[in-house]
């Protein structure tokens, strides 16, 4: 069978020759191998092992990086602060103003 210019019809979308025969494989390739039945303690070993190769991929700041961006977190929270105590002031004395 022929397919027509621009078919959104692909192996990814999977039409349904392809779903069947990748069923087929996936149930097949399933024995054993590298994520075979495990127990609990070599699950958790390799859990643990995952987390630190990503933690060792992580770029971790400098202590000049760190001490800038605490200044800026704390500074952009008085900030805030400010704001909302200035506005909430001047609701109170517009609710006071109002009703007296």
């Amino acid at each position: 069978m022929t397919e027509a210019l621009g078919s959104t019809a692909t192996p990814e979308s999977g039409r349904p020759e392809d779903i069947e025969s990748a069923e087929t494989t996936s149930k097949k390739a399933r024995k054993g191998g590298k994520r075979g039945k495990k127990g609990p303690v070599a699950r958790l070993a390799l859990f643990y092992r995952q987390i630190i190769a990503e933690l060792r991929k992580v770029v971790w700041p400098s202590r000049n990086d760190l001490v800038t961006y605490t200044s800026v977190v704390i500074v952009f929270v008085v900030v805030i602060i400010a704001l909302v105590s200035v506005i909430d002031w001047g609701f109170s004395k517009g609710v006071s103003y109002v009703f007296g």
